[in-house]
């Protein structure tokens, strides 16, 4: 019961860009934000719509909250492809760190329709100079500096004399000491200057993304307590102002380490502002990787990591939205594996075009569910007032993020963007039973292995398959 280190985590961890599919008026549209790591910085817009009658695409970035909501600056016109006619593409400055939305208003021959994508942006990291730029610029400092010493120098030695005549060795005397002083004067600016800079590059480095710490452990009647913890970056985010996703305020991920052979998905009750508790179910003994997806009413959408060592527990039978399910070992991986058996029955179908998956480019997951006499399942649910739930996780557990049939964003936000929308999707997913096959549009950030748990519900039962994929660069 032993809680370890946190794990670096960045908004989904390690899986910064935004993905959303869904309507803009008549049209559908597949949205990529890659949001800039720097800030101020450029995010790359990449937006792929199926309807042959888009006339135009137009972007714009909005806050999420605030006058800057409201009042919009002209929207840049974005790009179409000329090797693709179904993909466009455009790039928006963000000035200020904070919750963004990109607005995407379409015009065709449909009429106009507009769409809102919520983007955490967020500065990751500092910008360095570049190695030759540097060299240059100090080049240049020191001849500027020698100039300057050398016109201090022939002002004072030669400003005054008459044409053809010499300067005299006390001329010379104080063009040396006009020289020394300018020389003087030099230092001390670049030492304020240097002064000036490093002190500017401080500031900055307080406004880079700090994670929120996940303090867990495990009280003697078999609770399991979480807390967020700041760890002190930018006073506008705070632990009070969480707000439900699919009807919980917190979706914490639970995986079996290090073969990551068995997926826990649990909804903890709150129990103050960043504290949650949860009665654990049976447990096996071992090492378990913690995942904590939160969204904050200020726009913001977090995953908060940390590991902690179990003993063997037992515990109540899983109820409600909380749900597990097992898969092969690590150890076991097969790559080239597109089914998964059901222990309820039937099987899960992976369904590939047959090209290699590459990082950073977006690709339709695709799955479909089968009753055991191989038919489209039935008696399928709305699990949380979707289709589905995934879970993608990277071998190393670099790389995280929680997915729906959407796309990357919280329903939570979608809701506040494009209300209309989003009320239709979750009235229309609640009062129809879900389609036997589900999809979530993604782009794995980095290549390497990972382990893909794919969740439904079916018959009251939230079922759960496991596939492993290899994601070439």
């Amino acid at each position: 019961m032993i809680a370890a280190g946190l794990v670096f985590a960045l908004l989904h961890v390690g899986s910064p860009d935004v993905f959303y599919e869904g309507p803009a008026g008549p049209y559908r549209l597949l949205v990529t934000v890659r949001p800039p790591q720097v800030i101020p910085g450029v995010a790359e817009i990449e937006i792929r719509s199926p309807d042959a009658d888009v006339a135009e695409l137009r972007i714009v970035p909005l806050r999420m909250a605030g006058p800057g909501a409201l009042y919009a600056p002209t929207p840049d016109q974005a790009h179409r492809s000329r090797e693709d006619a179904q993909l466009y593409s455009g790039s928006l400055w963000i000035m200020e760190a904070g919750a963004w939305q990109v607005r995407i208003l379409a015009q065709g021959a449909r009429g106009d329709g507009a769409l809102s994508v919520p983007v955490p942006a967020l500065p990751a990291r500092t910008a360095g100079m570049q190695r030759a730029l540097g060299g240059f610029l100090f080049a240049l400092l020191v001849l500027l500096g020698v100039g300057l010493c050398s016109i201090v120098g022939a002002s004072t030695r030669e400003a005054q004399l008459e044409p053809g005549a010499k300067p005299t060795g006390q001329r010379r005397r104080r063009a040396r000491v006009g020289m020394v002083l300018a020389g003087a004067v030099v230092v001390l600016g670049v030492v304020l200057g240097n002064g000036w800079w490093n002190a500017e590059a401080s500031d900055y480095a307080e406004h880079v993304y700090k994670p929120l710490a996940l303090d867990a452990r495990v009280t003697p009647d078999g609770r399991l307590e979480l807390a967020l913890r700041d760890p002190g970056w930018l006073s506008w985010r705070r632990l009070d102002d969480l707000v439900p996703d699919h009807d919980h305020l917190l979706h914490l991920f639970v995986i079996r380490l290090p073969e990551m052979e068995r997926l826990w998905h649990l909804h903890p009750d709150a129990s103050g502002p960043g504290r949650f508790v949860e009665t654990l179910p049976t447990l096996p003994a071992g090492r378990y990787a913690l995942f904590a997806d939160i969204v904050h009413a200020s726009g913001l959408f977090e995953t908060a990591v940390t590991e902690i060592e179990l003993g063997e527990r037992v515990g109540p039978e899983l109820s409600g939205d909380d749900s597990a399910g097992p898969g092969p070992p690590l150890a076991q991986a097969d790559f080239g594996r597109t089914t998964f058996p059901l222990a309820a029955g039937g099987r899960a179908l992976w369904h590939q075009d047959g090209a290699p998956l590459r990082a950073r480019r977006v690709a339709w997951l695709r799955f479909s569910i089968e009753d055991a006499d191989g038919r489209p399942a039935q008696s399928l649910e709305p699990y949380m007032g979707m289709a589905g739930h995934a879970a993608v996780v990277r071998r190393d557990r670099a790389v995280f993020a929680h997915l729906h049939p959407s796309g990357s964003v919280p329903m939570a936000l979608l809701a506040q963007v494009n209300p209309q929308a989003a009320h239709a999707m979750h009235g229309q997913g609640q009062a129809q039973a879900p389609s036997a096959q589900i999809a979530f549009p993604y782009g794995f950030p980095q290549p390497g292995p990972y382990r893909l748990f794919i969740q439904w519900k079916r018959a009251g039962r939230i079922e759960t398959a496991v596939f492993d994929a290899q994601v070439m660069p």
